[in-house]
């Protein structure tokens, strides 16, 4: 059970859900942000972006948001799932292009302390051809989930243990983006 009543049925929206009907206000921006970051054009592909947040979330021990992103990238990246696992499991050794292995490195030193990213990992990211709006989103979408993450797990909020209930809230984000599928949809379940 949440630390607060957030007026909603907990099995029904939980994680970032539930606090996010609770203050649409702040809804708003958080899902215009993710939108941003996650899902608009970019050189990074979205599921690369969602690897990027999923990574983060595990290394903040966040099962929610970990989870959800998780799946979402998982349902954007040609090998799925089990590439997810093998990058959050052993970073070093998973089978990921080199500028994405430094990519993740920096958002784990982010996620560590923004103070961590080094002029050696962004030299590292730039010599595997990042781009700097790509080191820069990485940065940002690293110390956006620290926020996410805190606020999900800071309000004490529930996290499904089935997979099915992710899988289908990934199939909600990439069909209509975070604003209608994260706020405004059905509940999830």
């Amino acid at each position: 059970m949440a630390h607060i009543d957030l007026g909603v049925d907990e099995t029904q929206f939980p994680g970032i859900t539930g606090p996010m009907r609770f203050r649409p206000e702040t809804a708003k921006p958080l899902n215009e942000l993710a939108e941003i970051l996650l899902r608009q054009p970019h050189s990074l592909s979205a599921g690369e972006r969602e690897l990027i947040a999923a990574y983060v979330s595990g290394l903040n021990e966040c099962k929610f948001c970990c989870t959800s992103h998780s799946a979402f990238a998982a349902a954007q990246l040609d090998e799925g799932m089990p590439l997810v696992d093998q990058v959050r499991a052993n970073l070093d050794a998973a089978p990921i292009p080199e500028k994405l292995r430094t990519l993740l490195r920096i958002a784990g030193a982010v996620q560590d302390s923004g103070r961590k990213v080094t002029t050696e990992l962004v030299e590292a990211a730039r010599s595997e051809g990042a781009t700097d709006i790509e080191i820069h989103d990485t940065v940002l979408i690293a110390a956006a989930f620290c926020m996410f993450n805190r606020y999900v797990d800071g309000l004490g909020t529930l996290a499904p243990d089935t997979p099915e209930r992710y899988e289908e809230a990934a199939r909600r984000v990439i069909a209509h983006g975070y604003g209608v599928a994260v706020a405004d949809s059905a509940p999830m379940g």
